[in-house]
């Protein structure tokens, strides 16, 4: 169900619901063992099939691919599709043109982070809308809420309405037909050409060279119908994500993997999905944004894609104030991770160079002998190049009777357990 309140605010709770095979689960389990799957949003999705690390170091030298048949596609069309999504997105619609994708936020009228999504415009009025696999129901309840007038679009103003309103459909549903999509992720400096391989036509092989970051075009691949794309979620300079009918994912992966072989092409799982994204400095809903915190785009370094300069946008007053006054900001750190050394873990301390805390760790993963670590820490405290400490939470009772910190608040001195070093914000590979 789903309700707004006066200020603003959407509500929405979700229901439990078994986890069931993605569209490429029949796949899955011929390449990895039943315990290396596990439920995630709703679906049963491969944690690895190897190991994280392995599939993590094959994206980075040669390619990865990954069933992201578990993300939301939706659809906005008609003569008012673009006015509808430039009110409910932060960046700017009217900056985007046909085979062009941009990223942005969805927020309510309290100025509540719903999710970070990518909209694809196909055409003038026909856009795609991706969205993360966990805010999938809710963004599709958000969604026909506004479209059926039943929540606050602007908090200032609690009586406004949306005047036009487009088709809105889900595009994983069946009853999409031909128009169904789900996505794979084919990602790493080889990706380009094991996509050429399946291509035949020498004037689509051009146009795949030439595609640029955030770009995309339809077009058949291996007699597939896809919509080809330059965009992922892991960091690689070189990477696609490839929309197709669910009816035939199955068999888009196996001719990807089977023609991707003498390139070094593994099949990767959420894990390395993580692991990568952590390295390169990527936010996960809930963890880097939003989440316990409340992380903004601001804090999460991505207040390019709010923009404000927009007459309106659902949120854009909230967003104004936080642009404003926010004091908290997400970093990239290195730590060492050699065998022996204790992992770091969300919700520990980190503590600048005089042993105050200063913020906590957000996400960690280990990198070959590092640890890159994503924390929230106080805005322009720790520079790059900066030493920095953690301090490891105790896990168990057992540590806490020994006198290690079940927690930390800001500004409590504390002695770090582990130097690292900040890094810059984001990176490439």
């Amino acid at each position: 169900m789903s309700s707004s309140t006066k200020a603003g605010e959407f509500v929405f709770e979700q229901k439990d619901a078994e986890a069931k095979g993605s569209a490429l689960y029949s796949e899955h389990i011929k390449l990895t063992d039943k315990s290396h799957i596990a439920a995630f949003a709703g679906f049963l999705m491969p944690l690895w099939y190897t190991s994280i690390s392995s599939e993590h170091r094959a994206v980075r030298e040669a390619a990865g691919l990954f069933d992201c048949s578990h993300m939301g596609v939706l659809e906005a069309a008609g003569p008012y599709a673009k006015e509808f999504l430039n009110i409910v997105f932060t960046n700017d619609l009217n900056k985007l043109s046909d085979g062009r994708a941009q990223y942005g936020y969805i927020i309510d009228a309290a100025g509540n982070v719903l999710d970070d999504i990518i909209i694809y415009r196909r055409a003038e009025d026909k856009y795609m809308v991706v969205v993360n696999a966990t805010n999938e129901p809710k963004i599709k309840a958000y969604f026909f809420a506004l479209l059926n007038d039943e929540v606050v679009i602007d908090a200032d103003n609690p009586d406004r309405r949306l005047e036009n309103k487009p088709v809105v459909r889900d595009m994983r549903n069946i009853k999409s037909g031909s128009d169904c999509r789900v996505d794979l992720a084919l990602q790493g400096p080889a990706a380009i050409d094991i996509v050429i391989e399946l291509i035949e036509d020498e004037q689509v092989k051009g146009q795949i060279k030439e595609l640029k970051g955030f770009r995309f075009f339809e077009t058949i691949v291996t007699g597939i119908d896809c919509i080809v794309s330059r965009t992922g979620y892991t960091g690689a300079a070189m990477g696609f994500e490839l929309y197709v009918h669910p009816d035939k994912a199955c068999e888009l992966w196996s001719r990807l993997l089977e023609k991707g072989k003498p390139f070094g092409l593994v099949p990767c799982g959420l894990g390395a999905r993580d692991s990568l994204r952590i390295e390169a400095g990527f936010p996960l809903y809930g963890h880097e944004l939003a989440g316990p915190f409340d992380i903004s785009p601001f804090q999460a370094g991505y207040g390019f894609a709010v923009k404000l300069d927009k007459e309106f946008f659902i949120g854009k007053a909230a967003m104004q104030k936080e642009a404003e006054q926010y004091n908290m900001e997400v970093v990239r750190i290195e730590l060492p991770g050699a065998k022996g050394i204790r992992p770091v873990r969300g919700s520990d301390a980190v503590l600048e160079g005089g042993g105050k805390c200063v913020g906590w760790v957000l996400s960690c993963a280990k990198v070959d002998d590092m640890q890159i670590a994503l924390a929230l820490v106080s805005r322009d405290v720790i520079k790059e190049g900066e030493t920095i400490g953690v301090y490891y939470l105790a896990r168990n009772e057992g540590q806490v009777r020994k006198g290690r910190k079940q927690e930390i608040k800001k500004g409590e001195k504390a002695e770090a357990d582990i130097n690292g070093v900040t890094l810059n914000r984001f990176a490439k590979f």
